[in-house]
């Protein structure tokens, strides 16, 4: 009989270890980003022009239906939450403020999101980067409450902070002729308000608890379709590109000198524009045929997105972009894995 309660016992205290080491090796993840990584929140709204839950987006994700991602199937993000053993962490819009889910992660990606409030503001709704920030200390207010101060700072600190934010600062701000920051800023001062409104937004997360956060870094903008489109003969926008290397530069600088005056701050810069300018550069070498125009040919587009009308390529799978603006599945598994590889070696 004792044996018995004492095989019992050490399956338990075994099990509950092994739950205890399968729950410190999946680290809770918040996302912050705009539409390469949102997952649905922009579904939740109601007059938000910068939407993608309708065909033919979804149609090579899990069930073939529009989620809210702005491309076919996964995203970066996605995949990335795959190879770490997690679920995709949920969209905020999507859960009550009392959700458990809240403990496990989040996501508050929204496309069309930019560091400034007034980028993309003809899409009348998103969470920008400040709303997202505001979103989280909202979540970390229903942690501290759910498992009280102590436990909720464990966990906030070990947390993983995924950051990709920037890109509509250029493609829908700064680029667009007839919006006022683009005649009002030359991009040395364009720039500066960037990294300036940057650092204000990480020593907010690091005052709310955000220690191991991960910036990824733009890719060459210049050499999306709905830029390409903008050169006579389609080729990549160099001087765009060159602004996306100084702004790169000045935020690994940034966080550099975070890093140094915070406390236990670890950031860190991922830069795979290299990595992204040579898929395009080289698409065959990944198994892509077409890297300069889009899957759902709709580059020209008002919009640039694959609304239901569009006429598809044939083999998804040959295209490096699926719109004028996002990688395609097949694409964002190979950026993927370049990333995953250099975050976690």
């Amino acid at each position: 009989m004792e044996a018995v309660f004492g095989m019992a016992l050490a399956t338990i205290i075994l099990t509950s270890m092994a739950a205890m080491a399968a729950s410190a090796a999946s680290p809770t993840t918040f996302v912050f980003s705009d539409s390469l990584t949102d997952v649905g929140n922009n579904n939740f709204l109601q007059y938000s022009l910068a939407k993608s839950n309708y065909p033919w987006y979804g149609i090579d994700y899990e069930g073939g239906q529009a989620t809210g991602r702005f491309t076919n199937g996964r995203t970066v993000g996605d995949i990335i939450s795959a190879k770490l053993g997690i679920s995709s962490p949920p969209p905020y819009l999507s859960l009550s403020m009392n959700d458990d889910a809240l403990l496990k992660g989040v996501n508050y990606a929204s496309g069309g999101a930019g560091i400034l409030n007034d980028t993309g503001l003809y899409f009348i709704e998103r969470l920008s980067f400040d709303d997202q920030v505001q979103s989280f200390n909202k979540t970390r207010e229903v942690i501290k409450a759910k498992i009280r101060s102590e436990a909720a700072t464990k966990l906030l600190t070990e947390a993983l902070y995924f950051i990709g934010i920037g890109s509509n600062d250029y493609v829908n701000n700064f680029l667009q002729p007839f919006l006022p920051d683009g005649q009002e800023y030359t991009h040395d001062d364009f720039v500066g308000l960037l990294i300036g409104t940057l650092e204000q937004q990480f020593q907010t997360l690091y005052q709310l608890d955000a220690r191991k956060m991960i910036f990824h870094g733009l890719g060459p903008l210049g050499c999306i379709p709905s830029q390409r489109v903008k050169s006579k003969k389609g080729q990549c926008l160099e001087e765009v590109n060159l602004w996306v290397l100084d702004f790169n530069s000045k935020v690994e600088k940034l966080i550099a000198s975070l890093n140094r005056r915070l406390p236990r701050a670890d950031l860190t810069f991922a830069d795979t524009y290299s990595d992204v300018l040579d898929l395009i550069s080289n698409p065959t070498a990944y198994g892509f045929k077409v890297s300069n125009t889009s899957c759902c040919k709709v580059d020209t587009r008002i919009g640039g997105l694959c609304l239901p009308n569009s006429k598809l390529c044939k083999n998804r799978k040959d295209y490096v972009f699926w719109d004028a603006f996002h990688p395609s599945d097949a694409a964002n598994a190979v950026l993927a894995d370049k990333l995953f590889s250099r975050l976690f070696p």
